[in-house]
C-alpha cells in the first residue's frame, strides 16, 4: 500500500484514500484488495466498517482494535456517521438541491440495484440528499450526503433522475471510462473517535485527473 494513501492513522483506526479500480475486500477476481494491503501495513487484522464500490475512489475507514470496531459499528448502525460523496454527471438535475427517497432491491444475478417508489418484498429504504455545485463544458458536479448506505445507492438514485454518473455504463451512462472507473468519489467522512470521543472529519483528496482537477479549484 502506498504511504500517500493513508489519510489518518492511530492505534485504533486507519482511514485510506482508495484509488478507483481497487477492490475494498477480496473478491472472485483474486486481485489484491485494499483490506489485505491495509492489514499488511498495520501488521494486524483490521475490520472493514463500510464499503466503497470497486470503480469508486475515496475514503475508506478500518478499525484496528475490537473496542474501536464495536464503537464505530454502533455509530454506523445509529446512522451518526456522515458520509459525503462527489459525483460528476452528464445531465444537470432539474432541482439544484433535493432529497431522494426510494426503495432499493438488490438484483444478485445482474449485480445491480433496482428502485421502486413503494416498499416491495426484500426492499430497503434508500435516502440521500444532493446539491448542485458547479459545471464544466460537458459535465456537472453534485455533492451527495448519504442518510443510508445501500448497495449501489448513489449510482442507482442519480440514474433514476436522469443523471447517470460519468463512466457508469451499468446505470445508463453511454460509455465507460478507459480505466473502468466511474466519477464518484467518497470525499469526506465524519464520526466520533471511538477512544477520544472527539468528532473527526477526514477528507480524501480528489483523483489526479484533469476533470477532477477542474472541480478541485471550484471546491477550494
Amino acid at each position: 500500500m502506498k504511504a500517500e494513501w493513508i489519510l489518518f492513522e492511530d492505534k485504533s483506526i486507519i482511514a485510506v484514500n482508495k484509488p478507483a479500480g481497487l477492490p475494498v475486500h477480496p473478491d472472485k477476481t483474486g486481485d489484491s484488495s485494499l483490506m489485505e494491503q491495509v492489514a499488511a501495513h498495520t501488521n494486524t487484522s483490521v475490520h472493514l466498517l463500510h464499503r466503497v464500490d470497486r470503480p469508486v475512489s475515496g475514503v475508506v475507514l478500518f478499525a484496528k482494535r475490537p473496542k474501536a470496531t464495536k464503537s464505530l459499528s454502533e455509530q454506523f448502525q445509529r446512522r451518526t456517521v456522515w458520509k459525503t460523496y462527489l459525483a460528476i454527471v452528464k445531465n444537470k438535475p432539474e432541482a439544484e438541491k433535493d432529497k431522494l427517497v426510494d426503495f432499493l432491491t438488490k438484483d444478485n444475478k445482474r449485480h445491480k440495484a433496482i428502485l421502486s417508489d413503494e416498499e416491495v418484498k426484500n426492499s430497503q429504504k434508500a435516502v440521500l440528499n444532493y446539491e448542485y455545485v458547479a459545471s464544466s463544458d460537458h459535465y456537472h458536479l453534485l455533492k451527495i450526503g448519504l442518510e443510508t448506505g445501500r448497495y449501489h445507492q448513489i449510482r442507482a438514485q442519480l440514474a433514476a433522475i436522469g443523471c447517470p454518473i460519468k463512466g457508469d455504463v451499468k446505470y445508463g451512462f453511454k460509455r465507460g471510462n478507459k480505466d473502468r472507473s466511474i466519477n464518484l468519489h467518497a470525499w469526506k467522512i465524519n464520526f466520533r473517535h471511538p477512544i477520544s470521543k472527539e468528532i473527526i472529519e477526514i477528507e480524501a483528496p480528489l483523483p489526479d485527473e484533469p476533470i477532477w482537477k477542474f472541480y478541485e479549484n471550484v471546491l477550494s
